[in-house]
């Protein structure tokens, strides 16, 4: 039904819309404030060329091509230190508004990327809800302005489907009627007029999608330069964040946020501290995580950016100068209210005891990592029950 009002994003705006829209606002749910930002990192992040354990002998064994002296690291804690291609995000650590989560996993152990990915988006097992873990989130929050929820992309998030209506935008500037100006308004009238008066869920996903469009007009018109010098990386994942900082900057009524960011699945060719693919996508993801936070300012503290993959990869690098597809992996976390300056969850380590068939044992359960943020950022503590119904959140000690 998204995409008979929207297709891309790109339907009518009209005054019963944004009155709807205003009188939403007034009505939202949840003791929290902020925006919590899901990155998706697809591919299955190799966590350990990330947050690495330096010095660990078990893992300069396993990888004589592709391991990292610790001399290179920035410095973490726990004996964890930091790819020196985010030293943008090392800047956050200092702040104490970065930290991580080492050996995250699903509660289905698969290596197939479309399997893990659904299981993790849907916030379940195999065999569990369908809709995705945001759409409950949103269930739970009650009604919000026509932006509470946005998908960065042309397409919508699994993790957002659901009986919800969230928005998803590439851009503010091309949200809007695909029609020539001379024939918008009346175009605008005709579309409104087609649910007005109407008791359906169409209806309402009409309103609030017109509202969003009369909000995405007026945001076109004034313009938007990044704050403080921020630059953006060229590209897509650049262009999203830019437009996800100019949103929450907006005071848009914004509360979930999904980025998707592909590239990480580097079976060759990883590289070490001096070139490869890692260097690279963790170069540009560096770039983006210190834009949005220098853009924000002050407004990271409302905000939180939880990076999350599929999986980890195996702890032995393969022939090919990469690595194939594991278990354990590792979530960043960016924004306000974090207990910073410490690494979080269990680790099991890498002795051949520890791990789990080869890979790093999954020892932190991502509904843990993500339901504290929930509860946190959103206020949803008493419906993390309803937003995770197969699991039992355990606070990690995150967040302050």
């Amino acid at each position: 039904r998204r995409q008979v009002l929207a297709g891309a994003g790109k339907v009518a705006v009209a005054a019963l819309g944004a009155q709807l829209m205003t009188a939403r606002a007034g009505f939202a749910q949840g003791s929290g404030t902020g925006a919590l930002v899901v990155m998706f990192l697809r591919g299955g992040v190799e966590g350990l060329s990330v947050v690495v354990p330096a010095d660990d002998p078990h893992l300069q064994a396993a990888r004589p091509r592709i391991g990292m002296p610790s001399s290179v690291l920035l410095p973490l804690d726990r004996g964890f230190g930091l790819h020196p291609a985010l030293a943008p995000v090392h800047e956050l650590w200092k702040r104490g508004q970065f930290t991580a989560v080492p050996a995250v996993s699903t509660p289905d152990v698969s290596r197939s990327h479309f399997q893990a990915q659904d299981c993790l988006e849907r916030g379940g097992s195999s065999g569990g809800a369908v809709e995705g873990w945001l759409d409950r989130v949103l269930d739970a929050l009650g009604p919000g302005t026509g932006f509470r929820a946005v998908g960065m992309g042309s397409t919508l998030p699994r993790a957002l489907a659901g009986d919800q209506a969230p928005m998803t935008i590439r851009t503010v500037d091309e949200f809007k009627l695909d029609v020539g100006d001379e024939i918008r308004p009346q175009a605008s009238q005709a579309i409104a007029a087609m649910y007005a008066g109407i008791e359906h869920p169409m209806a309402t996903d009409a309103a609030s999608t017109l509202a969003g469009l009369e909000v995405a007009r007026g945001l076109a018109t004034a313009g938007y330069q990044p704050a403080a010098g921020a630059t953006y990386p060229e590209g897509d994942a650049g262009s999203r964040m830019r437009e996800l900082a100019r949103l929450i900057k907006a005071d848009v009524g914004l509360r979930v946020a999904c980025v998707d960011i592909g590239g990480w699945d580097m079976h060759t060719n990883l590289g070490t501290v001096d070139g490869g693919d890692m260097k690279n996508q963790l170069t540009t993801l560096g770039q983006l995580l210190g834009a949005f936070a220098t853009d924000l300012g002050d407004r990271l503290n409302d905000v939180t950016v939880v990076a999350m993959t599929e999986f980890g990869r195996r702890v032995e690098q393969n022939a090919s100068g990469g690595t194939d597809h594991g278990h354990g992996a590792t979530a960043l976390i960016v924004g306000g209210g974090l207990a910073g300056n410490t690494i979080h969850g269990a680790w099991p380590g890498l002795a051949p005891e520890a791990l789990d068939q080869g890979d790093v044992a999954g020892a932190n359960d991502y509904r843990d990592v993500l339901g504290e943020l929930v509860s946190h950022r959103l206020g949803l503590g008493g419906a993390l029950g309803t937003v995770f119904p197969e699991h039992r959140v355990t606070p990690l000690g995150i967040t302050r």
